[in-house]
């Protein structure tokens, strides 16, 4: 598959635009822990060939910031919360790689110094219409331009002079060319033109005045290019979506400010413009969610990382932004969330494992890939439920109560929970959200009669799990062969519920939802939205025979994840996995209505490589002659 992949963007890109680069191409947020000695973080970017930016940051110490560049060299550094010329530091970064850098033994704590510094970086890989890097020696002389590749006008260009000390000159699309920030620093905004020359960058060029820190005569210099994308973007699968946006909007003092972007962000930086204030930097691989707090690190300063208010709220459309004092001009710059192409293998987008039982730990339970929804099952406790939206809380399958603390991480690029404890009786479950596959949001209820729900899962959704967050209430399910009227309740054994309408007419965009039938105004609401995708997933339902049959999921290699729950009678939610065995008899499974621990009493279901075969098992209700049933499985 990746030699496919880059066949077609060599292919679109000697036609000379984005091609069918996904934002996983061109840009990474990756964390990881320290070593203090030689490694390499393998994050998917191909860094060597198309060149870039590495920003990386510690998060749990006070140290600089490092920056840098193909176009310098690895080991040529810069801190953009200093005004210092480049500083050579061999022991840092040390290359530049195909699918990602090397890192050396730090014998400071910028970039890899022990296990006791966790680190963030983000990496920008060179592309039209995201990012470009240039180089240039000033010439001292008003009007200077400079060539550069994005293809497309500037929405932010930072200038840092490399020779001598000197100011992070930025230039914002909203501030336009009279005027300038800094990045090192909180001051407002410079209402003069002389660093751009007053003229607006355009496509190919941007212009510089005769300012020594931007152009001095001899000195040298580095420009960082982000591009604006206005509906003209170039990437995804059909090479016409957008993924960064550099904007601004004035704070309107009502708390939360919903700010549309035409997508959800996973970066997001920030400066308040007319006043003093740093630049924010977030993240959703560090925790940017809804009515949680938002981990945040300051671009101007050398700070250890804080988790403070519920800043940020990502939406599916945008964010919701609590910088919003009155009157207050806020610019930003911000990055889509991703991936825009639907998953090729089914073990990129869903995981399972037992606690501890795969080393290093943490993370407790491994998935593969950054985690966005898991549950896991405590032996004989109840089901435990988190969401990298919703991070620092947790709720349960078993019960209706309304969301608790909780230290279950999502910040690993390979798993989930921050803990070193091993007992092989605790399973956990793992998403990630991917287009016509699966997808969360949360919400606040408006308590409207035919509420339409925005959601990123790009397909019509065929099944939804939808819970208060805060609030004692139940799961409602929401299946396509249940219908609209009617839903299940994910913590009951019950049948069929029917109602008036609760599920209006869902669409590859919207779910619509009847709040008024079922919650209060302003509930705060979690939404998991799961739909069949060939070879990967299905949402399916069957009759039951009396005996046995085979459930055809389109599959190859036979299911990992089964769901099953009878509908016209009352049943079990039960789950099967291959991680404790689907075989040719007796198959373990756990209930996610029940606490109880992992049962094998009984042959229910058998493998087969289309997806499964399910026998009938009366004391379950399972497959029983003429009964109706829903289920969910992954390949």
């Amino acid at each position: 598959m990746a030699t496919k992949k880059k066949l077609l963007q060599a292919a679109a890109g000697s036609a000379g635009g984005a091609g069918a680069l996904d934002i996983t191409d061109v840009f990474s947020t990756y964390l990881y822990t320290g070593t203090g000695a030689a490694r390499s973080i393998n994050n998917g970017i191909d860094l060597a060939d198309e060149g870039g930016l590495v920003w990386i940051k510690t998060r749990s110490a006070t140290a600089g910031h490092s920056l840098q560049d193909t176009e310098r060299g690895a080991g040529n550094m810069l801190s953009s919360n200093g005004t210092w010329a480049n500083s050579s530091r061999p022991d840092t970064l040390t290359g530049f790689d195909s699918n990602g850098f090397s890192l050396g033994a730090d014998t400071v704590g910028y970039v890899n110094y022990s296990s006791s510094y966790t680190y963030a970086s983000w990496s920008f890989r060179k592309a039209p219409k995201f990012f470009d890097v240039v180089t240039y020696t000033g010439d001292g002389v008003d009007g200077r331009t400079v060539s550069h590749n994005l293809g497309s006008v500037p929405g932010l260009i930072i200038v840092k002079c490399t020779s001598a000390t000197g100011n992070w000159w930025t230039y914002h699309r909203s501030l336009g060319e009279n005027k300038y920030v800094l990045l090192n620093s909180t001051q407002a905004q410079g209402n003069t033109g002389f660093m751009w020359s007053a003229t607006a960058p355009t496509s190919t060029e941007f212009t510089l005045g005769d300012y020594n820190e931007v152009n001095g005569s001899g000195k040298t210099f580095v420009a960082y290019l982000f591009a604006h994308n206005d509906a003209d973007g170039e990437f995804g699968p059909d090479s016409d979506q957008d993924i960064i946006k550099c904007g601004s909007y004035v704070g309107d003092g009502t708390g939360l400010q919903e700010i549309d972007l035409g997508f959800e962000p996973q970066w997001l930086m920030f400066k308040r413009s007319n006043s003093s204030s740093s630049w924010a930097v977030f993240d959703s691989m560090r925790g940017m969610g809804a009515g949680v707090g938002d981990p945040y690190l300051l671009a101007d300063s050398n700070i250890a990382e804080a988790l403070d208010a519920n800043y940020i709220e990502p939406t599916p459309n945008g964010f919701k932004s609590a910088f919003n004092d009155s009157g207050d001009t806020w610019i930003y710059m911000a990055i889509r969330r991703g991936p825009l192409a639907p998953p090729e293998d089914a073990t990129e987008v869903f995981g399972m494992d037992t606690y501890g039982s795969t080393t290093p730990r943490p993370p407790a339970l491994k998935s593969g890939f950054p985690v966005d929804f898991a549950f896991v099952k405590h032996y004989s406790d109840n089901w435990m439920v988190g969401s990298r939206l919703t991070q620092g809380k947790r709720l349960y399958f078993t019960t209706a109560a309304q969301h608790t603390s909780s230290s279950e991480a999502f910040d690993f690029q390979d798993g989930w929970v921050n803990d070193t404890y091993v007992d092989s009786r605790i399973i956990g479950y793992a998403w990630k959200r991917a287009p016509g596959y699966f997808d969360v949001v949360c919400w606040d209820t408006e308590n409207t009669s035919n509420r339409r729900l925005e959601h990123s899962l790009t397909v019509i959704p065929e099944m939804a799990w939808v819970k208060s967050r805060d609030y004692v209430d139940g799961w409602y399910v929401y299946h396509k062969d249940v219908g609209s009227s009617g839903f299940l309740s994910l913590n009951e054994n019950d049948d069929n519920t029917v109602t008036s309408a609760l599920w209006p007419s869902p669409s590859a965009t919207e779910f619509g939802i009847r709040e008024n039938a079922i919650w209060n105004t302003g509930t705060a609401m979690i939404g998991c939205f799961f739909a069949t995708l060939d070879g990967i997933s299905k949402v399916g339902s069957f009759t039951g025979n009396g005996s046995s049959q085979t459930i055809n999921c389109g599959f190859t290699s036979g299911s990992r994840f089964i769901l099953i729950k009878r509908t016209d009678a009352n049943g079990d939610w039960v789950v099967f996995d291959s991680l404790r065995g689907i075989g040719s008899g007796n198959s373990p499974y756990l209930l996610l209505n029940d606490n109880q621990n992992s049962n094998a009493n009984y042959d229910i279901v058998d493998p087969d490589s289309s997806g499964f075969i399910i026998n009938q098992e009366t004391s379950k209700n399972l497959n029983v002659n003429g009964g109706n049933y829903i289920f969910y499985a992954i390949a």
